[in-house]
C-alpha cells in the first residue's frame, strides 16, 4: 500500500503539542478574525467585513472602507510546511513591484492587508482555456522575480519536501520513496527560477486585462519544472493543453528529456499535494476543510499520473 488513505494519528507527545498549539492558534483566529479586522489601523472610516471562501490553510477576508477594497490574510508560520509568514509578505511585496500581484497595504505579525482586485478566481476549466496566457505569466514571473526579492534565499525543492512530510508522518513508505527517487533521477538540468510552487487554479486571478498572481506561501528559487507540472496537473489538462503550455513557456516544443521530466514531475506534484494533506490533518484546521477528503482526492490523481508515467517510461520497481 502506497500511504494511508486518511491522516494517520500523531505518534508522539512532542508532535502532539505541536499540533494542539496550532490548532488552538487558528481556532483563535476563527472565533476573533471580525475583532482583530476592526483593530487594524489601516482603515478609513467604518467598514464592511466580508469572508472569502477558497482558503485551505488561511483566514481570507475582503474587507470595504473608505479608502476602497482589500483583502485581509491570516495565518501563522506552519514550520511543518517550511512556511514563514515574513518570507511571504516579502514575495507578495515584490511580486506587486514586479507587476503580478496586488499591492500590499499592511502587514504585521500572523496577518497580511492587500488591494482587493475586481478579477474572476480562475477554476481547473479556465485553466485548461488559457494554457498559452498561463506559460507566458509563469515564465515571465520565473525571470524577473529575483531582481525583486530579497533576504536570504528560499530554496524549494519538491523532493527534500516529499522526503520531509515521510518523516513528519512517520511509518511505512518504502514504495512512495521509490517513486519519488524515480521521478527526481528523471530531471534533467534546468536554470534556477524563483517559482510560486503552489499554482492551484484558485491564485489566478483574471481582470480581463491581465492575469494575477495570489498567495506566496511556497514561494522560492527551484526548478521551472514544477510549476509547470503544478499548473498542468492542478488545472487537469490534457496533452493538446500541455503543448500550448510548452511551447509559449519554452518558446518551442521541448525535447524527450525534458517530456520526460515533466511527466516525472506531475507525478511528484501529486505525491507532494497528498501528503501536504496528511501532513496538514496532523497540524491544522481550517474551518470547512476536509483534510482526509483532500488525501483521497489527490492520491487518485496521484495513482492515475502514476499509471501514466509507467505505461509510458517504463514500471518503477518495488
Amino acid at each position: 500500500m502506497l500511504f494511508l488513505a486518511s491522516c494517520p494519528r500523531v505518534r508522539d507527545q512532542g508532535q502532539f503539542a505541536i499540533e494542539q498549539t496550532v490548532l488552538v492558534r487558528r481556532t483563535s483566529f476563527s472565533m476573533s478574525d471580525f475583532d482583530r479586522i476592526r483593530t487594524l489601523p489601516c482603515w478609513n472610516g467604518a467598514i464592511d467585513i466580508t469572508p472569502l471562501s477558497g482558503g485551505l490553510s488561511n483566514a481570507n477576508y475582503r474587507v470595504d472602507d473608505g479608502f476602497g477594497s482589500h483583502v485581509v490574510r491570516f495565518g501563522v508560520d506552519f514550520p511543518f510546511h517550511h512556511v514563514s509568514r515574513e518570507r511571504e509578505v516579502m514575495v507578495a511585496r515584490a511580486a506587486h513591484a514586479a507587476g503580478f500581484s496586488p499591492a500590499v497595504e499592511y502587514a504585521d505579525a500572523g496577518v497580511m492587508v492587500t488591494a482587493f482586485v475586481e478579477a474572476q478566481t480562475f477554476s481547473a476549466r479556465d485553466v485548461k482555456v488559457n494554457p498559452e496566457r498561463i506559460g507566458r505569466l509563469i515564465r515571465d514571473f520565473h525571470l524577473k522575480m529575483p531582481a525583486f526579492v530579497s533576504g536570504p534565499g528560499f530554496m524549494f525543492w519538491p523532493f527534500h519536501v516529499i522526503r520531509d512530510y515521510v518523516r513528519t508522518l512517520g511509518g511505512d513508505h518504502v514504495q512512495v520513496m521509490k517513486e519519488a527517487r524515480a521521478f527526481e533521477a528523471a530531471q534533467v538540468p534546468l536554470p534556477i527560477v524563483f517559482g510560486h510552487h503552489d499554482l492551484l487554479p484558485a491564485n489566478f486571478l483574471d481582470d480581463g486585462a491581465k492575469l494575477w498572481l495570489i498567495d506566496f506561501e511556497y514561494a522560492g528559487f527551484g526548478t521551472a519544472m514544477f510549476d509547470l507540472a503544478g499548473v498542468s496537473s492542478n488545472g487537469l489538462m490534457h496533452p493538446d493543453e500541455k503543448a500550448l503550455l510548452h511551447r509559449a513557456y519554452f518558446g518551442g516544443t521541448p525535447d524527450a528529456s525534458i517530456m520526460q521530466a515533466f511527466a516525472a514531475m506531475e507525478c511528484a506534484s501529486l505525491l507532494r499535494e497528498t501528503l501536504w494533506a496528511m501532513v496538514s490533518g496532523l497540524f491544522l484546521a481550517a474551518p470547512g476543510v476536509d483534510y482526509a477528503a483532500y488525501t483521497v482526492e489527490n492520491r487518485a490523481r496521484y495513482d492515475a499520473a502514476l499509471d501514466a508515467y509507467q505505461i509510458q517510461y517504463g514500471k518503477i520497481h518495488s
